[in-house]
């Protein structure tokens, strides 16, 4: 029966070759459009991921201030400050934390033979790699065994590499910082950076023992942590409930501390996404209806040329549910061929837009974080149940009339 169906779609389309292929294109067109939108709404998500992507999603960074409220006997304004034994409670009683590592900052003078620049100098723990995705471009990063034994190394970021070394080999060399000399053991990978005074890349990270000898680390400047859930808000309140109570503030004191969880930026863009997709879906779907509009004309006045052999067609028996899946059948063919035919236009036009300039106008190292036109299988199933539903919307009303006519007036018809 299918067969029969195609087979007479094919021969009605065969009969007026220029209104079928007019018809065709059109909803090709539509189609396309439709692809092309939600490829880019998919391209969007994508370069938002990766901006995210290039920290880390479930990372939680916490930096001291003053209370503003009062807690007991203290009163509000009282400076909070952070220990190493801060780091050790959070990481013991907080649940689903994963690492955690303290943070000591430091602006000082970085001298190569006669290069002297002003970088900062950060001290962590050795799983700030993971924590805060730091990949190494060459050499090794430093490990618990280097804090432990306050090795004097150092992994330098990429512009400061090539600010003191230009294109020389870094790995074994020997810089000074704050006049102690540190051997670099790794370059860090470029990271995206905003604008010319973003020092993402020009920073010195070495072991968080050894920068006691540069500082004072009986209080630390900050503590960043990364977690294993989606339940974000939970892990933000464990650390908030475990620093009121080590410091003796009340929980309900959002000023006490600084704290800034990726995951809140993440959910709000992740809402911006579903947003722009659903608009783009609509916009495409309405495109798309203006091809389905000249499909139903188009099947209109076939039902009106072919008056006649639809009532030779009832006079010979055939049912009114035959009539109407013939002419819905012819409908269906026109709007799927047109859209494989869409379809190929869409994967012409993605891979010859190649990449749209989005976050690197913005920032250095974020080519990764521009849109691509990606055609993935959502998109494609997604196209392919508007298609079907405009070309079936389109082609029904045709089909009714075609179904409903009295084969007496149809055979009368001229």
């Amino acid at each position: 029966m299918v067969r029969d169906l195609l087979g007479q779609a094919y021969g009605a389309m065969k009969h007026d070759r220029r209104r079928a292929t007019l018809t065709m294109l059109g909803m090709a067109w539509g189609i396309a459009t439709v692809v092309l939108l939600l490829a880019y709404g998919a391209g969007f998500g994508r370069a938002i991921d990766a901006i995210f992507a290039n920290w880390g999603a479930k990372v939680i960074g916490i930096w001291p201030n003053r209370t503003s409220m009062q807690a007991g006997g203290t009163k509000a304004g009282s400076k909070i400050r952070f220990k190493i034994e801060d780091v050790e409670y959070i990481a013991s009683t907080v649940p689903l934390a994963k690492h955690v590592s303290p943070a000591a900052y430091k602006q000082d003078a970085v001298q190569f033979e006669n290069r002297t620049f002003t970088f900062p100098v950060n001290g962590y723990y050795s799983n700030i790699q993971k924590i805060l995705n730091y990949p190494i471009d060459m050499g090794r990063f430093f490990d618990d065994h280097d804090n432990e034994i306050r090795a004097r190394v150092a992994v330098i970021g990429s512009d400061a590499k090539t600010k003191l070394f230009s294109g020389r080999y870094a790995i074994g060399e020997k810089i000074r910082l704050d006049g102690v000399s540190f051997e670099v053991i790794g370059v860090l990978a470029p990271k995206m950076q905003e604008g010319g005074n973003d020092d993402t890349n020009r920073q010195i990270l070495i072991p968080f023992n050894t920068m006691g000898e540069m500082k004072d680390l009986q209080y630390i400047d900050g503590i960043w942590m990364d977690y294993d859930t989606f339940a974000y808000s939970g892990v933000e309140e464990g650390v908030r409930a475990a620093l009121a109570h080590l410091h003796s503030y009340n929980v309900k004191d959002r000023r006490a501390v600084f704290l800034f969880n990726a995951m809140k930026q993440v959910t709000q863009f992740e809402i911006i996404k579903l947003g722009l997709k659903v608009l783009l879906a609509f916009i495409g779907a309405l495109t798309l209806g203006i091809g389905g509009i000249g499909l139903m004309n188009i099947m209109l006045v076939s039902v009106s040329q072919r008056t006649k052999e639809i009532g030779v067609e009832k006079a010979l028996g055939a049912r009114k549910r035959h009539i109407l899946f013939q002419f819905l059948a012819e409908a269906l063919t026109i709007t799927f061929a047109g859209g494989i035919l869409g379809i190929f236009l869409a994967y012409a036009v993605s891979i010859g837009v190649g990449r749209i300039t989005f976050y690197s106008a913005l920032a250095k190292n974020a080519e990764a974080a521009d849109i691509r036109l990606i055609i993935d299988p959502p998109t494609l199933i997604i196209s392919t149940v508007i298609l079907t539903v405009v070309g079936i919307v389109s082609g029904m009303l045709p089909a009714v009339k075609a179904a409903n006519l009295d084969p007496i007036e149809a055979l009368r018809y001229e």
